[in-house]
């Protein structure tokens, strides 16, 4: 696949009871792969009943379902205890969260036979998902949860696994991917954990 771009656009389900949680989703057409939605919390992946849990997934004419579980902050997982399958395979994680640069703290995900790592750039509505010979970038019209958009850019000999990979990695909470995140997040993160 050589260059290509694309936008997916949130809209959001309507909350009819305070029991029922606020869903996001992003969709749009992501070249020759077709429709491709990201939803956060995608609840299918989290257990009933649990409220400290958060996911998000990405499904797809033909990309391949990806999902993120790990500790809620904001709406979205964290990377804290966090589990990433991407076409049915368990992804090892890591990342150098003592690490004070952006490349340092990068999350490096090993998973479908593939090793990538993903970065901020810039700022945190700026992020970069690359491995050996491709590389997809993502941009948030806002910070938030609440953005309407996702834009995204690829090159290289980039497919539906990191796309769908990429995209997915929109819905998980990563604002410690920079070690300004980390601190400025720290607190609420410590508070949300303790229940406050």
């Amino acid at each position: 696949m050589s260059e290509l771009s694309f936008e997916l656009r949130r809209s959001a389900n309507t909350v009819t009871s305070r029991e029922q949680r606020h869903v996001a989703f992003w969709g749009g057409t992501v070249g020759q792969l077709g429709a491709v939605e990201l939803v956060v919390p995608a609840l299918e992946v989290i257990p009933v009943g649990d409220r400290e849990t958060g996911g998000a997934a990405v499904t797809g004419e033909s990309v391949p379902p990806s999902s993120f579980t790990g500790l809620a902050y904001g709406g979205r997982p964290r990377l804290a205890r966090g589990r990433l399958q991407v076409a049915g395979q368990e992804a090892a994680l890591s990342r150098g969260s003592w690490r004070t640069s952006r490349e340092g703290r990068a999350l490096r995900i090993r998973v479908v036979g593939r090793e990538y790592r993903y970065q901020e750039r810039g700022n945190r509505r700026h992020h970069v998902l690359e491995r050996a010979g491709a590389r997809v970038e993502m941009t948030r019209s806002s910070a938030s949860l609440a953005s309407e958009t996702l834009r995204g850019t690829a090159g290289g000999a980039v497919d539906s696994v990191d796309l769908s990979l990429a995209i997915l990695l929109e819905g998980v909470y990563t604002r410690n991917l920079s070690l300004r995140g980390a601190l400025i997040s720290a607190p609420g993160r410590l508070l949300d954990r303790l229940g406050g």
